[in-house]
């Protein structure tokens, strides 16, 4: 098989060409941009590789796109995208060229090829705050509330209508909040940790009562390549894992396996529409495919934790 991954020097990108050089022989096409978020030392492993190729280019730029997205690939899967919160609400512009445009751009391109499968990669983040105990389901209306998940939401949308005018083969997963190793350190883990590190406080948004639900990088990749696979054209698959902890739960769980007082943490101003709750039921995901999430939330805090202590000259030069 022959794949093509836009983004696959950001975080859940890399993660996702290590998933699938550690499981198969495929034929691996990365495209990224390298913005601050795309760092090349996340794909250095790779480079001797005989069956991976990279490229630096911007998926907005249709003569690159119409270029490395050749006939013969088979799948596509579009990690590429702008995904900071904080960042859109400051700088939307660069989100809806990217996420939107972008995404178009592609889909123009995959129009003209023969692919199995064109996956887009969203997020739970497109529907919305959840404040009661139900879950989100993937029939559920899309209601963004910052332009990130705007911005999202409107290439989920494209990417749908894609599939019922021209009849591409797609298929959309959306993911509860991912962490693991090689993640940019302006996210709330990687960012604390870090900042843990360098023996600096963390900053918490408003009462810390905001709640997401967590899963392991890896969790998600295996997802992803089984979506991919096996996954029925024109579904969207929800990715989540169950680990649902307010964002006060999460850091006091970072200090504690740090060997930290809660005294590390300093309450900061709340940030413009910051959604109170996410979590996703992903049964579609687990009935069609078999899939469930492996790695515990502490577990993957403790693995998590460990490679951030290891790899300061990763992380230390972004701080």
């Amino acid at each position: 098989m022959k794949i093509l991954v836009t983004g696959g020097a950001g975080f859940i990108g890399s993660n996702f060409i290590s998933y699938l050089v550690e499981n198969y022989d495929d034929q691996i096409i990365n495209i990224d941009k390298l913005t601050y978020a795309g760092n090349i030392d996340n794909i250095k492993r790779f480079s001797s590789l005989v069956n991976y190729q990279f490229y630096r280019g911007d998926i907005r730029d249709k003569k690159f796109v119409d270029k490395v997205l050749d006939k013969d690939v088979d799948y596509v899967v579009n990690f590429a995208a702008e995904s900071h919160v904080d960042r859109s609400i400051d700088s939307p512009n660069q989100f809806i060229k990217t996420n939107v445009e972008g995404t178009q751009v592609l889909l123009n391109r995959a129009r003209e090829c023969n692919l199995k499968k064109f996956v887009q990669i969203s997020t739970d983040e497109v529907y919305g705050s959840l404040n009661d105990k139900d879950l989100f389901n993937e029939d559920d209306s899309l209601n963004p509330t910052n332009p990130y998940a705007a911005s999202k939401a409107s290439a989920d949308l494209i990417t749908e209508s894609y599939y019922k005018t021209y009849g591409l083969p797609v298929n959309i997963t959306r993911s509860s909040n991912n962490y693991g190793p090689y993640q940019f350190p302006e996210k709330i883990i990687p960012l604390f940790i870090t900042n843990i590190l360098k023996n600096k406080k963390v900053p918490l948004y408003g009462d810390g009562q905001n709640i997401r639900d967590w899963i392991y990088v890896k969790d998600n990749c295996r997802a992803i390549d089984l979506i991919m696979r096996k996954g029925k054209v024109g579904e969207i698959y929800n990715i989540g894992a169950n680990n649902e902890k307010s964002n006060l739960e999460l850091t006091k769980n970072i200090l504690k396996i740090m060997n930290k007082s809660n005294s590390f943490i300093k309450f900061v101003s709340d940030r413009p529409g910051h959604d109170y709750r996410y979590a996703l039921a992903s049964k579609k995901l687990k009935k069609e495919l078999y899939w469930s999430p492996t790695t515990s939330f502490i577990d993957g805090l403790k693995k998590t934790i460990n490679w951030y202590q290891k790899n300061k000259d990763w992380w230390e030069e972004s701080k």
